[in-house]
């Protein structure tokens, strides 16, 4: 081989090394539709779709009453590709108490579950979840939601509308950008490998790089279009005359 074809073979690998190393720098949410402008705060508000179907109160993950003022919102992926696994299925599943927790309470719960369709809410706000990292405070402080990915459904609509709900809660509960957060974000030190890989889709490379930053980017573009719009507590307005308590189920308050 000539000293010619020596540097072309050299530049050919470095430029190939170049791209890698772009390629993995960019986002991967180039199939999220187009974020959306709304006329008024109030329709961001009803493109979420919140449906309530709390777990009842003294069953499965609520046979005991856990105070929690919300600081965090976190953020994860079911990783259940079972057919049907939408939002509806995964909270008859919380009601029923089919997922077991290896944690104080002995079961799996989190606050909201967002599909390419609704957004279903399980646990009042005002109570804590048990998602993120065992008694740390991804569950003594955040808010958990997590986004379906079963077969057949919108991933990218999946998680547009969790970027709204997001967007929605930070104003609700006067909570920050920065404190919106992946689940890898909480380490679970029970475990060899601290830090989750979720929600895995949002993750580069196992951890939160350029396509995490992409999606706090809609989620704050969303939050800018109902920053300014008042509110009466943490309610939510979910059509036309009607909002609904996210603190609360329609039961008396507890403790």
């Amino acid at each position: 081989m000539t000293r010619q074809s020596r540097s072309l073979v050299l530049l050919a690998i470095i430029a190939a090394a170049l791209g890698s190393s772009c390629q993995t720098s960019k986002s991967k949410l180039t199939y999220l539709p187009p974020a959306k402008t709304f006329e008024t705060p109030e329709q961001l508000f009803y493109s979420v779709g919140l449906n309530q179907d709390f777990i009842p109160r003294g069953t499965a993950g609520r046979w005991k009453f856990r105070p929690m003022k919300p600081r965090y919102i976190t953020i994860h992926s079911t990783q259940n590709y079972s057919h049907g696994a939408d939002a509806m299925r995964h909270s008859l599943a919380l009601k029923r108490g089919a997922l077991k927790g290896n944690n104080s309470l002995g079961y799996l719960t989190w606050h909201f579950t967002v599909d390419d369709h609704r957004t279903v809410q399980h646990l009042p706000t005002s109570e804590r979840g048990e998602h993120a990292d065992f008694d740390g405070p991804g569950n003594l402080y955040s808010i958990g939601i997590e986004m379906c990915e079963h077969e057949g459904h919108n991933r990218g609509v999946t998680i547009d509308r969790s970027a709204r709900l997001a967007a929605t809660l930070m104003h609700a509960y006067d909570i920050p950008l920065a404190n919106v957060v992946p689940h890898y974000h909480w380490p679970r030190y029970q475990y060899s490998t601290p830090h989750k890989n979720c929600p895995h889709y949002l993750m580069d490379d196992g951890k939160p790089g350029a396509t995490w930053k992409d999606y706090l980017k809609r989620v704050d573009f969303y939050y800018d279009q109902v920053k300014h719009q008042r509110l009466a507590g943490p309610v939510f307005p979910t059509r036309p005359g009607n909002v609904a308590r996210l603190d609360r189920d329609n039961l008396p308050p507890q403790g």
